[in-house]
């Protein structure tokens, strides 16, 4: 995908999510009868803003720096760093002058609709395409010089368990070894020729864990073009969507990942490569381009797929346990992982360069896919702004909590001193990501 096109999903990925967000804080005040000052998508630090505009009580903008955005209401300590209301009395529509309880739905109502974002999204995918699952646990093809190839893992083995878990589809191969076991060693049970036994991974070997590095993937997988980029070096062959490829530099194609891996190997030297189209066969040269890519996606799995489907009420839970899953176990499974030292930090964390790669590859996949991402981020942002960290949500939210239990608010000086300490770690921590970004790209 190109840069522009990287760059406008992440654009409309940041926007729909941090405006969610921040609705979710401005609905909230309004309701409780508070006074919006400011709502903004994106940040005006210096006042750089792109533009602005004032309705009522609010002054609604777009700022420079898109690393978020935030609502200012009146008579609260917050990343404005506003503080001139202190010395006044509190007045009726101001934070500080309402029932905790009110501030605190003022304070996670960002969660809140994050969290409902991305039910909805998980809702909507389920209904509009269900469940499909690979009906198969046996290897098709194995890397070379990856993971389970160093191991001696053979393509036509079947997996049957994974670290002690069964292994019944291909889903769970992927669910258990790329997701559930994340930063740990890994212990497969297979059979080979009809004789079982196990081959320990250790987690060592698992550092930079993709499917291609794991290097396992599964059986019936055609080598046929599933799409064609509009400009690069497969469209100026003149590859076509459906046409199946059955040699590559002179060795026959049968399986999809056989041809990704000769591709990704010959990065800028020309290949020869033979496709059946239509059962016409027809050849040609072509050179992967610097990023070992040609511009297609490839492979169709011809096996059985266990099809499932959900009706208006069997989403409805399917959407919980994919937001209780894909959001709440897996963003704390890695937080756990990343303290324990399991997985690296600077590899675990991303900002807004690996949000935008991310953006772009979903969209490739089509409108799900990227809404699958969107609910996976909008999850993401909900749990991380819930931690009790100064400056985010959940900063605010234990001063509240604090109120709420002893009866009496933490001073203002506290508030302002803690406040301004979170804010400037979490923009050196925001500059961190970034700059990890770049050095990974």
């Amino acid at each position: 995908m190109g840069v522009v096109s990287t760059i406008l999903y992440f654009l409309i990925t940041i926007v729909i999510l941090v405006f969610v967000h921040e609705f979710g804080h401005f609905a909230a005040a309004k309701l409780c009868k508070m006074r919006v000052d400011k709502f903004y998508l994106f940040f005006d630090f210096f006042n750089l803003r792109i533009f602005k505009f004032v309705k009522g009580d609010t002054e609604y903008g777009l700022g420079v720096f898109p690393l978020g955005g935030y609502v200012k209401v009146a008579g609260m300590i917050d990343e404005s760093m506003d503080k001139e209301f202190i010395n006044q009395p509190p007045q009726p529509w101001e934070f500080r002058s309402k029932p905790v309880w009110q501030r605190m739905f003022v304070i996670t109502a960002g969660v809140i609709m994050n969290t409902i974002l991305a039910f909805v999204i998980f809702y909507v995918i389920n209904l509009s395409e269900g469940k499909q699952k690979m009906e198969t646990n046996t290897i098709g093809y194995v890397t070379p010089g990856s993971v389970a190839s160093k191991y001696g893992i053979l393509p036509g083995s079947q997996i049957i368990s994974i670290n002690g878990k069964p292994v019944e589809y291909w889903d769970d191969v992927r669910g258990i070894v790329f997701i559930e076991s994340m930063g740990e060693d890994v212990n497969i049970k297979i059979k080979t020729n009809g004789a079982e036994k196990e081959i320990f991974l250790p987690k060592s070997a698992l550092h930079d864990l993709n499917e291609r590095s794991f290097g396992l993937f599964p059986e019936k997988m055609e080598p046929m073009i599933q799409q064609v980029a509009d400009k690069g070096p497969a469209r100026n062959l003149g590859l076509q969507k459906g046409d199946i490829i059955v040699e590559a530099n002179n060795t026959p194609i049968t399986h999809s990942q056989q041809f990704v891996d000769i591709i990704k190997s010959n990065a800028g030297k020309d290949i020869a490569v033979k496709w059946n189209r239509n059962g016409a066969i027809m050849n040609g040269n072509v050179k992967p381009e610097a990023d070992s890519t040609i511009g297609i996606g490839i492979g169709k799995y011809t096996g059985i797929v266990k099809d499932i489907k959900f009706n208006v009420i069997t989403a409805v839970p399917q959407g919980f346990n994919d937001l209780w899953h894909y959001g709440i176990v897996l963003f704390v499974k890695s937080m756990w992982k990343i303290i324990k030292g399991d997985i690296a930090f600077s590899k675990a964390v991303g900002g807004p360069v690996k949000i935008a790669q991310y953006a772009g590859q979903s969209a490739e996949g089509g409108l799900l896919s990227f809404l699958g991402f969107m609910a996976m981020l909008s999850i993401t942002l909900a749990v991380i702004n819930i931690l009790p960290f100064p400056a985010l949500d959940g900063g605010h939210f234990m001063f509240l909590l604090y109120e709420g239990i002893f009866r009496k608010p933490v001073s203002h000086k506290i508030q302002i001193v803690v406040q301004n300490v979170g804010f400037l770690l979490l923009m050196a921590f925001m500059l961190f990501v970034v700059y990890n970004d770049i050095i990974h790209i």
